[in-house]
């Protein structure tokens, strides 16, 4: 719908890092491999780098099988008691998540535990290792959010995808398609195929699109020439326009309109 509204506007496409920042290099390790991670961990940590550990949930859903972010916190401190670990998470109040952060970036905390509400607006240039837990949990944009926490200095910056086994055949490919590329413009489109556009015309954000033949993935390169055709329809036969839209797209016609 966005694209639709502002089709006439001209855009840029950025797609380099920013000066002097290097690609994260991501691995996908199933969690029975925990005791390499911590090693990893403690590796980096001795170097004098940072790391975050990235849970999915505050509080233990059997369900989901996810660690809290409380117990993992604990556990971790204990199995490394030379690494200062912090924790965050999005029920702390404003005041102390700033305050956690803070240390952070200070360098007074070396391993961060947190649930995502880290995906954006953190800016800690030395911490250059993530571990995402149950990252099959989690969807294409949420886990690009998070990456993009590490690689901000200039140093070589890994992220650790752990997934607990077995793996659904969309969730095998979400992982493929983070190990394989840092390309947000690659994620969004794979992120599209996966989870569908949802309506072009209507509420839903994802599924499948109730198109016949078209496909919005596919024919991309079409777009150009469909608003050239529009245009050449609004200025020599506008008789028309209504009586298309009509048969085409009915009710759905009032979230056409903008404003």
């Amino acid at each position: 719908l966005a694209m639709t509204a502002y089709a006439d506007l001209d855009y840029s496409v950025i797609d380099e890092l920013p000066p002097g920042r290097k690609p994260v290099s991501t691995v996908v390790i199933p969690e029975q491999r925990r005791d390499e991670i911590m090693l990893r961990i403690h590796s980096a940590c001795t170097e004098g780098r940072q790391a975050y550990w990235v849970c999915t949930l505050v509080e233990e859903s059997e369900f989901l099988q996810c660690q809290a972010a409380e117990d993992t916190a604990m556990n971790l401190q204990l199995q490394l008691p030379d690494v200062r670990v912090g924790l965050i998470h999005g029920r702390l109040k404003t005041e102390e998540k700033d305050s956690i952060m803070q240390a952070f970036k200070a360098g007074d905390i070396q391993l961060l535990v947190a649930t995502t509400v880290i995906e954006v607006g953190v800016d800690v240039p030395n911490a250059s290792l993530m571990i995402i837990e149950n990252a099959e949990r989690l969807g294409l944009s949420q886990l690009h959010q998070l990456r993009g926490r590490i690689g901000r200095g200039d140093q070589a910056s890994h992220c650790v995808l752990m997934f607990k086994s077995p793996l659904s055949g969309q969730a095998k490919e979400r992982l493929t398609i983070m190990r394989k590329t840092s390309s947000g413009f690659e994620i969004a489109e794979k992120d599209l195929q996966l989870r569908g556009p949802g309506e072009v015309l209507g509420t839903k954000q994802t599924g499948l699109v109730q198109l016949k033949i078209a496909d919005i993935v596919r024919d991309e390169y079409l777009l150009d020439d469909v608003k050239r055709a529009a245009r050449q329809l609004q200025e020599h036969a506008p008789q028309y326009i209504q009586p298309l839209i009509n048969r085409w797209i009915g009710q759905a016609q009032q979230y056409v309109k903008i404003g």
